[in-house]
């Protein structure tokens, strides 16, 4: 992994999922040679920016010093990302939507640990900012990890969809058209399934702190 450091990385956005797009042709390539280290390390310098800024926005609440940095969630969440063994990659959207998956386990693992060593210790907290949430949050905007983690299992109880949406845009910065591709519905149908978890998720935020 210390190959990763020295790379000096490119921004690429999330607009184009097709197959002209460079992160989905790498995506496509590792299809072919999983174990391709040069086209590893060519498809880490294309993610990587936008890795990190979606760790930043998660871990902007964190303490100084905490143990579990930006730059750390990344990489530990590319080094599993790419031991996807029976992995099929289609798109950058799809390539996201693994990550938004893989980064919710290892804040909620790592804010676990962190709670099991000390009672009422320093979780992880995400800021779910006004682009997130807005006015449909009353609560003070810092969630910690934890609770966001079970709110969101008792919203897959509920609409598995909805949850894996509000997964996929907090977890995963994905726009909703992204999304509204990796679930296979219409923009439409993503959109309402965001407002109404949304709305759900502040209700329930609400409950829990009365």
């Amino acid at each position: 992994m210390e190959q990763f450091l020295r790379i000096t990385p490119r921004r690429q956005g999330l607009t184009n999922s097709s197959s002209q797009d460079p992160v989905t042709q790498l995506l496509l390539d590792l299809n072919h040679d999983a174990a391709d280290s040069d086209t590893q390390q060519r498809l880490w310098d294309a993610v990587y920016l936008e890795l990190r800024r979606i760790a930043d926005r998660l871990m902007r609440s964190e303490s100084t010093g905490h143990t579990l940095q930006p730059t750390a969630l990344v990489h530990e969440a590319y080094v599993k990302l790419i031991d996807q063994k029976r992995a099929q990659w289609h798109d950058r959207a799809q390539f996201y939507a693994v990550a938004a998956r893989i980064m919710r386990r290892i804040l909620v693992d790592h804010a676990r640990e962190k709670a099991a060593l000390k009672r009422g210790g320093d979780h992880h907290r995400i800021t779910l900012s006004d682009e997130l949430f807005g006015s449909l949050n009353p609560m003070d905007p810092i969630l910690e990890t934890i609770t966001l983690d079970r709110a969101l299992d008792r919203l897959a109880k509920l609409s598995a969809r909805m949850a894996r949406v509000v997964e996929l845009r907090v977890f995963g910065g994905l726009t909703m058209l992204e999304i509204a591709h990796v679930l296979g519905v219409s923009k439409r149908t993503a959109d309402n399934d965001w407002v109404a978890a949304r709305q759900w998720l502040t209700l329930e935020f609400a409950r829990e702190g009365s």
